[in-house]
């Protein structure tokens, strides 16, 4: 077994997986999984930088996480970083204090190209899925707070697409109000729209045998659409609903106040400002996949972490 920490810093979040994993067989085992809400996006769609606050409230989980992967003895170390450190003009300052925070294991955030961040997210996401069964091609769709990336393939990426939607840029350019109103829905939607169509030119959308959605906003939609009093990743994980009852679920969070969705026992408190618009997003893409004869939605918690992982076990 090979002992190895895995950190995902995207728009919204920072999470971190130090695992074992079997070389011989790929199998991956959790010896450590969490999430933080850490919005290192905050504002930056703005301003184009990444505020001091932000910046020092991730840098201070990356410091916890470098300590976590010390004590559990990881052996290795990589650590993604995806859209706001790709865009932000002070990005030297994170890259330099992550580096400091993992001094020993000599580890730096990569800003992974569109093409390799789709085959982590692919390989992360459905090793389980044809484990089990789940019919191909599969429509990996990864929804952040910055981008969404949509990979199609069955057992290794055929197409991939990146577009800068997600559930904290359409929140800051859109969404303002409590709840949103149906002017602000219909301009964001049409962001959306005309996203799916930019990604559709490279991904082939039509075909698919499952829709698979990774991370948090899909995730909460599904705990929505199952009912749940509590957030159960064990519930949520390869849960397969239909369009009908994730379109459902989307409609509702969106229209929920920020107290009404703050209220439900499933919803981390960092995502209740941007759900709704996490929920626009995957709604749209659901609707399109549907109109294209998809019937089956599935929910994967293993994503891009896991690919991370995977990828420096050799």
């Amino acid at each position: 077994m090979t002992r190895v920490g895995a950190v995902d810093c995207g728009t919204n979040s920072i999470r971190l997986l130090v695992a074992d994993i079997d070389p011989d067989t790929g199998e991956l085992s959790d010896v450590l999984r969490r999430m933080e809400i850490v919005r290192l996006g905050q504002g930056i769609d703005r301003t184009g930088a990444i505020a001091p606050e932000a910046m020092e409230r991730t840098l201070a989980r990356a410091r916890e996480y470098a300590a976590q992967c010390r004590e559990l003895g990881a052996e290795r170390v990589r650590f993604v970083a995806t859209s706001a450190s790709r865009d932000a003009s002070n990005a030297q300052d994170f890259v330099a204090g992550v580096h400091e925070a993992f001094g020993d294991y000599d580890v730096t955030p990569e800003v992974v190209s569109g093409d390799e961040e789709a085959a982590l997210s692919f390989s992360g996401a459905t090793g389980d899925l044809r484990a089990t069964g789940v019919p191909g091609p599969y429509l990996v769709v990864d929804l952040g707070g910055g981008s969404t990336e949509f990979v199609r393939g069955s057992t290794s990426v055929e197409a991939a697409r990146s577009v800068d939607i997600g559930c904290v840029r359409m929140t800051e350019r859109h969404l303002v109000s409590d709840p949103p109103t149906e002017a602000e829905v219909e301009v964001a939607t049409r962001d959306i729209d005309a996203a799916i169509d930019e990604a559709a030119r490279v991904v082939d959308l039509t075909g698919i045998g499952s829709l698979v959605g990774l991370a948090g906003s899909v995730t909460t939609v599904t705990a929505h659409a199952l009912g749940l009093t509590a957030y159960d990743p064990d519930r949520i994980h390869l849960a397969t609903l239909t369009p009908e009852q994730v379109v459902r679920a989307c409609d509702e969070l969106l229209h929920l106040t920020h107290d009404e969705r703050a209220a439900l026992g499933f919803m981390h408190p960092g995502r209740v400002d941007v759900i709704g618009a996490g929920a626009l997003v995957w709604r749209q893409v659901v609707r399109r996949l549907a109109d294209l004869g998809v019937e089956r939605v599935v929910t994967s918690e293993h994503d891009i972490l896991d690919g991370i992982a995977l990828s420096i076990a050799h």
